[in-house]
């Protein structure tokens, strides 16, 4: 067995993308309203700056991955405008069909792939970004799928990371009891499912902190890569750019 992160549990990788697929096919429906409620509405702010970081030009060619519900590429499609292109996918097919009723009640018709950020099903050098917000840390090999979003990149293009990362110390604890206290009953409550907000709690703990996230996407070959604190680090924002 090759054994990999589920939370603080360690499972088997094949079983990992099952249970994956469990949380967000139960937490699909309330997707939205547990992110406001959970974030107090921060996720918007967080969102709103990676857009801005992102400063996509008409014309652009956008990839979303992980894209869930769609606000980002809601976002990047009002920027890049008719001439270019954003393409939002996801692995999960309750969060790729909420996102696209969605985008499709907004009058935004793109196109919607159900695809593996670790076998993504495009060309090489194909966008000028790509984005991926809370979505990396649940990635079974985190460094395939940074190498394949490097791939489908052009060079010069860049690649956009929002996640949740390494909180600043002295504010350790209270996160701490908010994330295991506060966010399971919430979950309970609003969507039925505390156990899901149990396993997304922990994933923020076992993901790799800013430092060694930026040291990945070296790795996959990104050649040069800035880090964003946002809300004390709560969620950072990595930048690299393709060679």
């Amino acid at each position: 067995m090759t054994g990999t992160h589920f939370g603080f549990q360690t499972v088997d990788e094949r079983e990992k993308s099952q249970r994956v697929r469990g949380v967000f096919d139960s937490v699909a429906g309330k997707y939205d309203l547990m992110n406001d409620l959970m974030s107090l509405g921060l996720h918007r702010a967080w969102k709103a700056y990676a857009v801005a970081v992102a400063a996509p030009r008409p014309g652009d060619r956008v990839l979303d991955v992980a894209g869930g519900t769609g606000d980002l590429a809601r976002a990047f499609a009002g920027k890049v405008g008719p001439s270019g292109l954003v393409v939002h996918t996801d692995i999960n097919q309750a969060m790729l069909r909420a996102g696209r009723e969605r985008l499709l009640d907004e009058g935004l018709l793109l196109p919607t792939v159900l695809c593996d950020a670790e076998k993504l099903p495009f060309d090489s050098a194909q966008f000028d970004l790509v984005t991926v917000a809370f979505g990396l840390r649940n990635m079974t090999h985190k460094d395939l799928a940074l190498r394949e979003m490097n791939r489908v990149l052009r060079p010069g293009g860049r690649l956009l990371v929002l996640e949740f990362s390494k909180v600043a110390g002295p504010l350790r604890k209270p996160y701490d009891w908010y994330s295991f206290q506060v966010l399971p009953r919430l979950g309970q409550w609003v969507a039925g499912d505390g156990e899901s907000y149990v396993y997304l709690a922990e994933s923020i703990r076992v993901h790799p902190g800013q430092a060694e996230l930026k040291a990945m996407m070296g790795a996959a070959g990104f050649g040069h890569v800035d880090v964003h604190n946002l809300s004390a680090g709560v969620v950072a924002l990595h930048v690299g750019i393709r060679c």
